[in-house]
């Protein structure tokens, strides 16, 4: 997914922000912050574009999308698009989210389909901005506000559905990268 949001979005840099202390997530089927860390790191190893970020993970308490936002908004500075992916599971729950409207005033929103995905389904709240926020296609001129529906290929795949299939003893190791399948053998998590 990563690499094809870059390709489609036209992106210089991918930054990939690992959770770290993400408060609407079961903490008994997380893996702890430096095992997440190691596997983001596998799995970007020798992909041009891509940038680990650990900036959650160096930040005491509970971690919101908000704050990580507004921390790379000022970095960036007013003038540079920024986006945030993520997958239409996240976007069906975006309202229960910290601030969750502030965000179009931070970044764009790029939201990756999976297959039956159905906008209708959509909490009320999410769906009215979901109709009223759609973008056509990039590049966008604004830097903020929008929402683009991702052209990727359709992949039925979710991180929670792989963590139920290790919890499960089920072999995931045609759904990651081959390091990471064996990272999480290693070191037993998700089970």
């Amino acid at each position: 997914m990563a690499r094809a949001f870059i390709a489609e979005a036209d992106l210089d840099e991918l930054r990939l922000i690992p959770a770290g202390d993400p408060y609407h997530r079961d903490q008994q089927c997380t893996a702890a912050a430096h095992h997440r860390l190691a596997m983001v790191r596998l799995g970007i190893a020798g992909q041009q574009g891509m940038v680990l970020d650990d900036r959650e993970m160096r930040r005491p308490g509970q971690s919101y999308t908000i704050d990580t936002l507004e921390e790379v908004r000022a970095e960036i500075g007013p003038e540079s698009p920024l986006w945030f992916l993520i997958g239409a599971d996240s976007l069906a729950r975006l309202d229960t989210w910290k601030d969750w409207r502030r965000l179009f005033s931070l970044a764009h929103l790029a939201v990756a389909i999976r297959p039956g995905f159905c906008a209708s389904q959509l909490p009320h709240a999410v769906r009215m901005e979901w109709t009223r926020r759609q973008a056509t296609g990039v590049p966008i001129q604004a830097t903020s506000g929008t929402i683009l529906r991702l052209t990727l290929p359709p992949l039925d795949l979710s991180a929670s559905a792989i963590r139920d299939g290790l919890a499960k003893d089920i072999d995931i190791s045609h759904l990651v990268p081959s390091a990471i399948a064996s990272y999480i053998r290693e070191h037993g998590l998700y089970r």
